[in-house]
């Protein structure tokens, strides 16, 4: 499973890395300066408010969809003719409720609009993930990784034209933004349907009440997890937009900071993409998962340590590299929010592997503790900070998370504690920081000084052995 993991990951890892920074740093980043951090803050703050209620349009039907049929793939044909029936009717409840608490917190018109294209945006996104499901649960990560990377691609077409293609008479408008995403998101679904559709023998649209009711006894923890875990990651944004009297503003400043880390963690995301369907047929078939766990974190942590500590001592030449107004502010946010990274990579290994394990109760009491601790003190330190206080809130409840899963997993599937191992990754992390800070004395361009912490951080990786170089050759080349 190791040699599967690795090998599907490295085309993962290259095909976002071909379409996704220049999604995030060409296209995302160039709407941000056009239209204004206030502007960009009006859409961010809707978007995250209609990431809130998104569990209801999924209600943990793809986690739990996906480990099923990982373990159960001759069920493909009957889930799948009875979940899009499910996600239709789950589709029209979401709708509903969204747009009545939007009402009661009290958007004008204009948010209305945008709040309706972006209702739409999650309904189809949501489904295309849930279509995903189905082929990464096949272990057809090859084509899963191609559609990944759909979406994005064809936005950039579609923004790429409207932003420098001369076909618009007006200034950019964050309206089209929306529109664009809706139309690659709607070609995306198109096409994984039927790439999923000519993996099942029959498909019909079914209503059955009583597998509806079967089935969401069985996914409403997944539904509960990821309902909690989007309000403590999301809900930042919306309280800054509601709290302050220049809201918007605060949280498109807030969106700066927020935007590298979120490019960030998509990648550390890809881990648990794969990880997910792995696990749950290694634990079906009680296959030990301690060496891929350890495996997999290695592989994972030793980028984003580098990363992390690179961009956090030259916080201020990216977020000026990348943004035209509210950089000195922007840079302190961004400089907290990414030592979240480290956590939020714990948590893509360890809680990957508890979901895979059907803990889901202990993870939803994480993550409800999550959710309070993240509410609190985004009460108390917005007032005084503005959006600077939630980006400490984040960092705080980040790490307390990450924590909290590492000691679940030991206690649940009893990993031995490698003292020497720990202190060598310990070590590493020192030497790393240690190595960008002294980086800042030395009378050189910033960003080849960034990239030469990241190589460095690898190069130590391998002398410490955390990473075996011979190992991955190997790997690659004969199996496990």
């Amino acid at each position: 499973m190791k040699r599967t993991f690795f090998t599907n990951l490295s085309l993962l890892l290259l095909l976002n890395l071909l379409i996704k920074p220049f999604w995030i740093f060409g296209i995302d980043r160039t709407v941000q300066n056009v239209v204004g951090a206030e502007e960009y803050g009006l859409y961010f703050s809707l978007f995250n408010f209609s990431l809130l209620m998104n569990m209801l349009l999924d209600l943990g039907i793809t986690n739990y969809n996906n480990r099923n049929i990982a373990q159960n793939q001759q069920l493909l044909s009957k889930s799948l003719s009875n979940i899009i029936g499910l996600r239709l009717l789950l589709a029209l409840l979401y709708a509903v409720i969204t747009i009545i608490a939007g009402f009661f917190i009290g958007y004008e018109w204009r948010q209305f609009h945008l709040l309706l294209f972006l209702i739409l945006n999650q309904f189809i996104a949501s489904f295309v993930l849930y279509l995903r499901s189905n082929l990464s649960g096949l272990h057809y990560f090859k084509t899963d990784s191609i559609i990944s990377v759909l979406d994005r691609a064809l936005m950039i077409i579609i923004c790429g034209v409207l932003l420098w293609g001369g076909v618009t008479k007006t200034d950019f408008k964050i309206e089209w933004f929306v529109y664009a995403q809706s139309v690659a998101y709607i070609l995306t679904m198109f096409i994984t349907l039927v790439l999923v559709y000519t993996k099942a023998e029959l498909l019909r649209l079914n209503f059955d009440k009583t597998y509806f009711i079967a089935l969401l006894k069985k996914s409403y923890p997944y539904a509960l997890l990821s309902l909690l875990m989007v309000f403590y990651y999301r809900i930042d944004s919306v309280m800054l937009e509601r709290m302050l009297l220049d809201g918007k503003l605060q949280a498109g400043i807030y969106a700066q900071g927020f935007r590298i880390l979120d490019a960030a963690a998509m990648f550390a995301f890809l881990f648990a993409v794969l990880l997910l369907p792995i696990f749950s047929r290694m634990i079906k078939h009680k296959e030990p998962v301690n060496q891929l766990t350890l495996f997999s974190f290695l592989l994972l942590i030793v980028p984003v340590v580098g990363v992390t500590f690179a961009s956090f001592f030259y916080r201020a030449e990216l977020i000026d590299l990348l943004y035209h107004h509210h950089v000195e502010i922007s840079s302190s946010i961004f400089g907290i929010l990414i030592l979240c990274f480290i956590g939020i990579a714990f948590g893509y290994i360890f809680g990957t592997l508890l979901t895979a394990n059907g803990n889901l109760k202990q993870l939803n009491i994480l993550a409800a503790g999550g959710v309070v601790i993240n509410i609190i003190l985004n009460l108390i330190l917005i007032p005084k900070y503005f959006a600077l206080g939630s980006a400490i809130a984040s960092l705080i409840t980040q790490s307390i998370a990450a924590i909290a899963q590492v000691i679940i997993a030991k206690r649940i599937f009893k990993f031995h504690i490698n003292i020497k191992r720990i202190s060598i990754l310990a070590i590493f992390v020192v030497s790393v920081f240690v190595i960008a800070k002294l980086s800042l004395q030395i009378e050189f361009f910033w960003i080849y000084k960034f990239i030469g912490i990241v190589i460095l951080s690898l190069i130590l990786a391998f002398i410490f052995r955390l990473i075996n170089l011979k190992v991955l050759f190997e790997l690659v080349k004969n199996g496990d």
